[in-house]
């Protein structure tokens, strides 16, 4: 069984660098079409495994061609660092923030000059010794390879779907994050920080736009049972409410025997227009310019949050039977 398992991770891999290379063969026209006076983001689409030095590999690589294709900042997904074939594995495979993993993407940002959204990674809990678990953590790296925020997820995925094959528990093992983070000024705007399952709670998107967020983002591995549902439509509402861009990297394809993700990273702009999508078969990446001029239109065209009632408006059925 070990054999075949390392056989599989051997395919894997290769597969993962087979695919990326030859995406990576159209980078010179892609790089053209990029050039332009706004800034450019690339969210990229990973297949990750319990590998942690070839997924590593695989995401320096996509990393490297974004910066080279004119990116200024680079989304990986949820799980960028690994996805584990067991509770076991998941939480043995854990690092602190000062872990290897993080100081690698830390150097890779500084060595490159570009900022790096990491979400979300499998960070050991403050009392790891002692409870044995882990935070969904999605962490902003700058150009300077320095940590400029961590978001750690607020709402975990504890889900039950036996018609449709999905059954996951994050709480089993994950603490969910005690706060919102206020929006990050980075090269392509002020983005928002989110992680997966916080999709789908639209209260997360709106106190963020009410902190300034013009960008938001949600790293994910979606199931394809619910990527194939409702990931685009979610992506798109979060998109056309808040009025923002919505950035959201994704997991695609088979990570081990036990699981796979839909895929579809996706590029949406505040008109709910989707501007890059990844498909749902191989690693890729979107790269997409970020217009703000666009995002300011669509605000002023349609007043929306200017419009909108004081929170305690929306409360105000409450206590009332």
């Amino acid at each position: 069984m070990l054999v075949l398992r390392c056989s599989w991770r051997r395919t894997q891999v290769k597969h993962l660098l087979d695919c990326h290379s030859t995406w990576a063969s159209s980078c010179a026209g892609v790089k053209q079409r990029m050039s332009s006076s706004h800034p450019v983001a690339a969210v990229c689409q990973v297949t990750a495994t319990p590998d942690k030095e070839a997924n590593f590999a695989a995401c320096k690589r996509l990393v490297q061609a974004a910066k080279e294709s004119g990116a200024s900042m680079v989304f990986l997904p949820e799980g960028f660092d690994y996805i584990g074939s067991s509770r076991e594995e998941t939480l043995d495979l854990s690092e602190d923030l000062t872990g290897q993993t993080i100081s690698r993407y830390a150097q890779l940002a500084k060595k490159l000059g570009v900022w790096l959204s990491l979400g979300g990674f499998h960070e050991r809990g403050h009392d790891w010794v002692m409870d044995r678990r882990i935070y969904n953590s999605h962490i902003i790296i700058n150009e300077k390879g320095d940590i400029v925020t961590v978001y750690r997820k607020s709402h975990l995925f504890d889900v039950e779907l036996p018609a449709r094959g999905v059954s996951l528990k994050e709480s089993g093992f994950t603490i969910p994050g005690p706060s919102l983070i206020p929006p990050v000024h980075t090269p392509i705007g002020k983005v928002g920080l989110g992680i997966c399952y916080d999709l789908r709670f639209p209260e997360l998107s709106l106190a963020l736009v009410r902190q300034g967020a013009e960008i938001l983002t949600y790293p994910s591995a979606f199931t394809v049972a619910t990527g194939a549902a409702h990931w685009e439509v979610l992506l798109r509402a979060r998109a056309i409410e808040t009025q923002c861009f919505v950035l959201a990297a994704a997991q695609v394809g088979s990570h081990h025997e036990k699981r796979s993700s839909y895929g579809h990273a996706l590029a949406v702009d505040p008109w709910g227009v989707v501007m890059g999508d990844c498909g749902g078969e191989n690693p890729s990446m979107s790269l997409v310019e970020v217009d703000m001029e666009k995002l300011r239109d669509t605000r002023r065209n349609m007043p929306v949050q200017q419009h909108r009632r004081d929170t305690s408006f929306y409360y105000s059925l409450g206590g009332k039977d």
